[in-house]
């Protein structure tokens, strides 16, 4: 963007003209974030999560550390990718990761969802040796290729580009013969009452199968995630073993997981 269209958008002055622009930059982008929009348009960063909390309300984003991401629906032909997921809250996904790495032992047998909080996990794994890990996830896949003491294994199937991850009747097949120890599960929302969800029917069946075949369901994800439901249903709350997220977790939803008797693991935001 020009320096021109840069000042521009920052004489913009109301409310509804300044959040139909961040909609059109969402659809354009995938996602934005909270410092860069309070620069452009020379308000301050409460502001900006204030229109990002409409957008979110209107079902037209998902609010993220740093920024937010375009609902599904709502782009035009563009999903978010990885790397616009990834950026959002980096620092936070790696000190999940780092407590969820801190888990699997010589011996482990695990599963590691695709995602990018996954993806952190995987590469904390390069110093860990004898250890298995299946995952649908090629950008995953690609972080343990330098992990010469984990034993990898792809799931196959039909492959979302945006998301870099398998899917389909192949890759729940791969997993019919086998048994995990630990199942590292990223999500896309969690409800104490609706449960685990995410927004694509695929994923959904595949993290289910997921589920079946591990001893421990782990689910690594921020706490941006709580108290909001997606479309498509992988298990009950119940379910879960364990969730390492950061302490910005909702205390109603800390003290609930708690309460039904999950071992939730806080760290650093």
């Amino acid at each position: 963007m020009s320096s021109t269209d840069s000042s521009a958008e920052k004489r913009i002055t109301g409310t509804s003209e300044r959040r139909e622009q961040i909609i059109q930059r969402l659809r354009a982008q995938g996602s934005v974030q909270v410092n860069d929009l309070s620069h452009l348009y020379g308000v301050s960063t409460v502001t900006i999560r204030n229109d990002l909390a409409f957008l979110e309300k209107q079902g037209i984003a998902v609010r993220a550390y740093g920024g937010a991401l375009i609902c599904e629906g709502h782009a035009q032909g563009v999903e978010p990718s990885v790397e616009d997921k990834s950026s959002l809250n980096t620092a936070v996904k790696r000190r999940i990761a780092q407590a969820a790495a801190e888990l699997v032992k010589p011996g482990h047998r695990i599963i590691l969802d695709s995602g990018t909080t996954t993806f952190e996990i995987a590469r904390m794994l390069r110093q860990h040796t004898d250890v298995i890990a299946m995952t649908n996830g090629m950008n995953v896949a690609n972080a343990l290729l330098e992990a010469e003491g984990v034993e990898l294994l792809m799931t196959g199937g039909h492959l979302r580009r945006q998301s870099q991850s398998f899917y389909g009747d192949q890759a729940e097949q791969s997993l019919q013969n086998y048994h995990f120890d630990m199942l590292f599960l990223g999500v896309d929302a969690i409800d104490l009452d609706r449960g685990v969800s995410t927004h694509n029917e695929d994923e959904a069946r595949l993290n289910r199968k997921m589920c079946e075949v591990a001893e421990r369901i782990i689910v690594v994800t921020d706490s941006s995630k709580f108290n909001r439901s997606s479309l498509h249903k992988i298990i009950d709350t119940q379910r879960i073993d364990m969730i390492i997220v950061d302490e910005g977790i909702p205390a109603e939803s800390l003290e609930g997981l708690r309460k039904i008797g999950i071992d939730v693991v806080l760290v650093k935001e």
